[in-house]
C-alpha cells in the first residue's frame, strides 16, 4: 500500500468539520463560459469538463481549453474521462492541464494509479452504487486514488454518469473511508440537502439537475444548488 500523499485539499485534514454544516461542491459538465461563472460566483470548489463523446456534455479539446482558461485559478479544473487511452489523456492532459482526472469507466485499481501523471493534484475514482455491498468496491482504489466518487450505477446499456438517477443515502451514512469522497447521481437544487443529511457527505457533485435540457447548463438552477448546499 502506497504512503498517502499531500494533496491540496482541506478535507484531509478537516474534512469531518465541515460534514454537519456545509459541503462543497462540484458543478459537472459545463459547456459554456455562463455556466462556468454561475459555478464560480456562487463559491463551486470544482468545475468539470467531459471528454467522453456518447454523452451530450463532451468538449472537443479547444473549447475546453478556453473554458480552462477562464476557470484556472478560480476554480479546480476536473477532466472526466471514460475508460481513455493514455494518447487522449495524454491530449488532454496538454491542451487544458486539469487539476484532477475523474476517471468514470471500469478502470481498474492499476489503471487509476497509472494516470495519475496526467492530473497535477490526482484521480478521482467513481464508482457506481446500487446496494450497500457495491460500496466493498472502495477498498480496491483507496490505495490509489485521491478521492472516491459514489454514483448511482447505470442502467444496462446507459451512460456511466448524467442519467438524473439517485441511489439510497442511506447506504453511505456513518461509512469511512481513507480518501475523501464525494456523492453524486440525481442530485438537485430540491434534494441535495437532504442528500447531504442523509448520507454525511461532506462533497457533492451535480450535472443533469441543474440543467434545461440535456447539456445545457442552467446558471438559475446553478446558483440555487449551490445556495442549497451551503445551507
Amino acid at each position: 500500500m502506497r504512503t498517502p500523499r499531500s494533496v491540496p485539499f482541506t478535507t484531509r485534514t478537516s474534512f469531518s468539520t465541515l460534514r454537519p454544516r456545509m459541503a462543497e461542491t462540484k458543478i459537472c459538465g459545463i459547456s459554456n463560459r455562463d455556466a462556468l461563472d454561475a459555478a464560480i460566483a456562487g463559491g463551486a470548489r470544482f468545475a468539470g469538463l467531459v471528454f467522453f463523446p456518447k454523452s451530450p456534455r463532451h468538449l472537443s479539446l479547444d473549447a475546453a481549453a478556453a473554458l480552462a482558461e477562464q476557470a484556472r485559478g478560480r476554480v479546480e479544473i476536473v477532466a472526466l474521462t471514460v475508460d481513455a487511452p493514455d494518447q487522449q489523456l495524454g491530449a488532454i492532459a496538454a491542451a487544458v492541464r486539469p487539476d484532477w482526472l475523474q476517471a468514470h469507466g471500469a478502470e481498474p485499481p492499476a489503471r487509476v494509479a497509472a494516470i495519475r501523471r496526467f492530473a497535477s493534484k490526482g484521480v478521482i475514482k467513481a464508482i457506481g452504487v446500487a446496494r450497500a455491498d457495491d460500496l466493498a468496491q472502495a477498498a480496491a482504489y483507496e490505495p490509489v486514488a485521491d478521492m472516491l466518487l459514489f454514483d448511482a450505477k447505470p442502467p444496462p446499456g446507459g451512460l456511466p454518469g448524467g442519467n438524473a438517477a439517485a441511489f439510497d443515502w442511506q447506504i453511505l451514512a456513518g461509512k469511512r473511508f481513507s480518501l475523501p469522497w464525494m456523492l453524486s447521481g440525481g442530485l438537485t437544487p430540491q434534494n441535495v440537502a437532504e442528500a447531504i443529511r442523509v448520507s454525511g457527505a461532506g462533497l457533492v457533485d451535480v450535472s443533469s439537475g441543474v440543467e434545461s435540457a440535456p447539456g445545457l447548463k442552467d446558471p438559475t438552477r446553478i446558483a440555487e444548488f449551490l445556495a442549497a448546499a451551503r445551507r
